[in-house]
């Protein structure tokens, strides 16, 4: 059968702000990619991996750069040897996840051989700000049962801890994660995470620069450490092992729900603990990703929550993203 590719770029604006150690956004551009193959059209969305060099321009022409490919019957694997890993893929993947699910009459769970998905816990992101302003923002997320603290700051790591020694006092109950963005290159890593560790900090998330990685090495943290930027791919696991505990998947970087569910399995097999995570984005691009989270420890799939979201998305309540419905993806 025929199948026709084509894209474009969307813009969704942010909910407030969102603040990270690289800087604020306001809105994000993603990338809908879809696959039209008869009757049946599939679609995926990514987000430019902007660390990467990547923008929504780059991403859109990438994908479209496979047209021809796609045309002439490319499957989710041949992608893998066509394209890099990232967001343009991503886009392509899911799509063609999306196609095959609709065309097959079964849900994209079932042909991954996974259970039946069932409601999960999710992080809920506070971003960078100074401690007063990131226990208020704690304070109006309270009831949510997990919290992801974007940390950081240009002050360095003991200013870090002072925001969440600030989240603390405002959210007591809440369970902790960190996110550090690479800002902690250079400085006693262990001591930083014992503080955090009396603050109830639960992980911590690329403590150093990529590529620096060993600059863990002897490190004994007393949070486990999570890789994000420093792992993408199967290809990039080795680098990590022995440095960190966990790793951070999101689809945009692994190229896909393809990639990514090869990736968990060798992780798991390295025994490495999972997190899924994602960019700011729309229930479109969570909903695979979803089946990745399903496999894991943690959950990060708020970004829809961080955004005005697409009509009809993902059910969120409470502390719980519920799994994709049909009509949303696969």
């Amino acid at each position: 059968m025929q199948r026709h590719l084509s894209a474009r770029i969307e813009r969704f604006p942010v909910r407030g702000s969102f603040v990270i150690a690289r800087g604020a956004k306001t809105h994000v551009d993603v990338v809908v990619a879809e696959v039209a193959a008869g009757a049946i059209t599939g679609r995926g969305e990514a987000t430019a991996i902007y660390y990467r060099g990547e923008s929504a321009e780059t991403v859109l022409a990438a994908v479209l750069a496979q047209a021809d490919a796609i045309a002439a019957g490319a499957s989710r694997v041949d992608l893998l040897g066509l394209m890099p890993a990232g967001a343009a893929r991503n886009a392509i993947d899911a799509a063609l996840w999306d196609v095959e699910a609709r065309a097959s009459g079964q849900r994209v769970w079932q042909l991954l051989g996974l259970p039946q998905p069932r409601p999960l816990l999710t992080a809920y992101t506070i971003s960078l700000g100074d401690p007063g302003a990131m226990a208020a923002a704690a304070a109006a997320a309270r009831g949510r049962e997990l919290l992801k603290i974007k940390l950081g700051g240009s002050d360095g790591p003991d200013a870090d801890v002072e925001r969440i020694a600030a989240v603390r006092h405002a959210a007591p109950d809440a369970r902790l994660t960190v996110d550090a963005n690479e800002a902690w290159g250079g400085t006693d890593i262990a001591r930083t995470a014992a503080r955090l560790a009396a603050l109830g900090v639960e992980l911590i998330e690329q403590p150093v620069p990529a590529g620096e990685d060993a600059l863990l090495d002897g490190v004994r943290s007393a949070v486990p450490l999570a890789a994000d930027e420093s792992c993408h791919d199967r290809a990039t696991l080795d680098a990590i092992i022995g440095r960190y505990a966990y790793i951070n998947i999101k689809l945009d970087k692994a190229g896909g729900l393809t990639e990514a569910h090869a990736l968990a399995h060798a992780a798991r097999t390295r025994g490495l603990g999972l997190m899924t995570g994602c960019m700011l984005s729309t229930s479109l691009a969570i909903a695979p990703a979803f089946h990745i989270a399903m496999q894991g420890g943690y959950a990060d799939l708020d970004g829809p929550l961080l955004i005005e979201d697409r009509p009809y998305g993902l059910k969120f309540q409470h502390s719980d993203v519920w799994p994709p419905e049909a009509d949303l993806w696969g």
